[in-house]
């Protein structure tokens, strides 16, 4: 498998919306009120040709994160800095403040959201599967991935986005990858709250939060 993942993350269109279809499906809203403010579109281009699409997720007041591979959809002056182990880079989004986070649990239902090909909400239910599964970097000097994965037809738009509790709203992790297993199914690649805050606070200076500890 992970031959075949680090094929999928380490192209530039790995999750980002260079793939001129929509994963997922038509999304009529957010779960919560709290998903729809924790939740930010992110619009631009991939190689000055084609139209990209992604998403980014507020995760502390007045910042957000979505992956470094979505760095082209953020203007450069919003940038506090891209985590040089993860997939993450985080912005200002003055105003903002974040919704009630935890952490996954396996067999949890769960919802992605992400957008479509024409920059509309889409959204992909699963299941969690796994709370520490081991994925190839996409940089040569980063560290093995320790990922939590669910199962659900996420993809293409879906890079940033986030990944929460589908009863409660509960923001769990951000997408930033996925691997097309053999029996159809799409495992989903998400990082854990904690993980964000993490790499957070090492660019802040700030110390980390724990998802638990925001009921």
């Amino acid at each position: 498998m992970y031959a075949r993942t680090a094929i999928v993350l380490a192209l530039a269109c790995a999750i980002g919306a260079c793939v001129p279809q929509s994963a997922g499906e038509a999304s009529g809203g957010f779960v919560t009120s709290s998903v729809a403010r924790a939740y930010l579109p992110l619009d631009g281009s991939a190689d000055l040709v084609l139209e990209a699409h992604g998403a980014a997720t507020i995760v502390a007041a007045g910042i957000a994160a979505t992956n470094a591979h979505n760095a082209n959809l953020v203007a450069s002056m919003d940038v506090i800095g891209a985590s040089t182990d993860y997939d993450l880079l985080f912005f200002r989004r003055p105003g903002a403040t974040v919704g009630p986070t935890g952490r996954p649990s396996v067999g949890e239902a769960v919802i992605a959201y992400g957008q479509g090909a024409k920059g509309e909400l889409r959204q992909a239910r699963g299941t969690v599967r796994d709370l520490s599964s081991p994925v190839e970097a996409r940089c040569p000097q980063c560290p093995i991935q320790q990922v939590f994965t669910f199962t659900a037809p996420a993809g293409a738009g879906f890079s940033g986005g986030p990944v929460v509790d589908a009863s409660d709203g509960r923001i769990l992790g951000i997408v930033f990858g996925y691997n097309d297993l053999h029996d159809g199914s799409r495992l989903m690649y998400a990082y854990d709250m904690d993980r964000v805050g993490a790499e957070l606070a090492k660019l802040s200076g700030a110390p980390a939060h724990s998802a638990a500890q925001r009921p």
